[in-house]
Formats: structure tokens, sequence, C-alpha cells
């Protein structure tokens, strides 16, 4: 039987309940939904990236490489992401930064994705996602 570890990468903060930001069980690595926070600085409160959809994707998606670079993961092995927006105009947008981005991280092929729109998101953010990766 293969042990299940927690994972959180030192640019996160401790999780404020019983969660885990990531969990990677034999090959299987479950990234918990990530949210466009800066890196943790001790003693503070954690910091959006910036108002903007742009800034808050960018923070999201560097948030959930953190944790599967953590659990010996990297894009190409992510099978499914999911995105959750608060705003239903964002979708256009978003999928131009998704793109871009990556283009920019040179995946060989795309993972399955799905994108939502979310109402319950804290004041100030637009954007969560998650990711299922299985390792080779």
């Amino acid at each position: 039987m293969t042990d299940k570890i927690a994972l959180t990468p030192r640019t996160h903060t401790t999780p404020p309940a019983k969660f885990s930001h990531g969990v990677k069980k034999g090959n299987v690595l479950q990234v918990a939904g990530q949210v466009g926070f800066l890196p943790a600085v001790e003693g503070q409160a954690p910091t959006p990236a910036g108002p903007t959809l742009r800034e808050q994707t960018l923070q999201t998606l560097a948030n959930v490489q953190a944790i599967l670079e953590e659990g010996g993961a990297t894009w190409d092995d992510a099978m499914m992401i999911r995105v959750y927006l608060t705003d239903v105009d964002h979708f256009a947008e978003m999928n131009e930064i998704y793109n871009a981005y990556f283009e920019e991280q040179g995946l060989k092929e795309a993972p399955a994705a799905r994108t939502t729109v979310y109402v319950g998101l804290p004041k100030g953010l637009l954007i969560e996602i998650d990711a299922l990766a299985v390792l080779s």
C-alpha cells in the first residue's frame, strides 16, 4: 500500500483548516483549488497578486505549478485542470492568458479542462484552479 503524502510548498501558507494544498498517493497527485495569492510571507495574511484577472491567473497557475513540482510532477503530467471564474465575462480573457501561458511552458499535450463560474470565492479573488496529475 502506498502512503498518502500531503504537500505544502514553502511558497504556500499552512492551510487554515484540515486540508492540504496537494496530496500525492502512488503516481496520482491532486492539487487542491489554488487562488492568486502571492508567495507566503511569515506573519502576513495572504495577499492577492493584484486586482486584474491576468495578475491573478498567472499567480494561480504559478501556485498550482509549485504544488505539482513539490510532488515531482510537471504540467505535462496534468490530466485534468479545472478553472473556476467569478464572472462569466472573464471566459475569453482567461482563455487567452491560459493558452499563452501553456505555450510558454512548452506543454506537449493539453490536459482535459473545464471552466465554470463560481461565485463563492473570497472578496477580490477572480479565479481558482485545481489539477489532477498522474506521474509516469
